[in-house]
């Protein structure tokens, strides 16, 4: 069975003090939701510089099912790269990272090829990677999703070996649906998400296929999260805009609900 997964990417929103604040208020709830859920984990994506303020909260507070995650990283061990951070240094704080974000993809110009990079450089420092892809507006429009999501799974995840494959979380979201309010219809998601199986099961293998969480996200809520989670191919979700509000804490209790049945 596969752990359910609910990450909450923060992106540049609440510093160190907004961020410890936040975190203490829904840490104690959220670790009540998932104790009675051992299927479960929830990933906290604060931005960098919160990091380690999270942490500290995530330190005093016992919990179970609940994890830090960085929202980006290099690939190289250290140097001359300022503004980046070393997977080395994530790790200190850090049991996942998300990599090929839209948002890095269209702001920051990243490649599937920088990603696939980053992808390895964090397998190889024991880090989750949580791999986004997805279509953009146009793309969508013109029918283009499956060969969009093909060529980013080819390119974004090459080069892994069986166990690696096996590792992976691969987020779906699409471009068009981020920030909007608009999401795709849990059908919609499903198709695109049973297709990325398809494709991996292509390259890596069926039970690799098998064993990869995949996450849906854009404009996800408490209202409609449910409606995603009923697919046995959506493992989760990682939850944007709703992920700084008390909402984040009803996604993961109505995501346990569907879990417990």
């Amino acid at each position: 069975m596969r752990t359910t997964i609910i990450a909450g990417n923060w992106k540049m929103n609440f510093g160190p003090q907004q961020a410890s604040r936040f975190t203490a208020e829904i840490l104690p709830e959220l670790d009540k939701i998932i104790r009675q859920h051992p299927s479960m984990l929830s990933i906290l994506c604060p931005p960098s510089i919160s990091l380690s303020a999270v942490h500290q909260v995530m330190q005093s507070i016992p919990t179970h099912g609940i994890e830090l995650g960085a929202q980006n990283m290099y690939f190289e061990d250290k140097g001359a790269f300022t503004g980046e951070t070393a997977p080395e240094m994530v790790k200190e704080l850090c049991s996942a990272v998300i990599l090929g974000h839209s948002e890095r993809r269209n702001y920051f110009h990243e490649t599937d090829e920088l990603v696939n990079k980053k992808v390895h450089a964090a397998l190889h420092y024991g880090l989750l990677p949580i791999v986004c892809i997805g279509e953009n507006t146009e793309q969508y429009e013109l029918g283009e999703t499956q060969s969009v999501i093909r060529d980013q799974i080819h390119r974004s995840l090459a080069g892994l070996d069986a166990e690696q494959a096996s590792q992976i979380v691969i987020a779906y979201e699409p471009i068009w649906a981020i920030g909007t309010g608009k999401a795709a219809t849990a059908s919609e998601a499903n198709m695109v998400i049973h297709y990325i199986r398809y494709v991996y099961s292509e390259i890596y293998g069926a039970d690799a296929a098998q064993a990869i969480r995949i996450l849906y996200g854009g404009s996800v809520t408490s209202a409609n999260i449910g409606e995603f989670l009923a697919y046995p191919d959506i493992d989760g979700g990682l939850i944007g805009g709703a992920s700084i509000k008390p909402d984040f804490v009803e996604i993961v209790r109505k995501s346990a609900e569907i879990v417990k049945k």
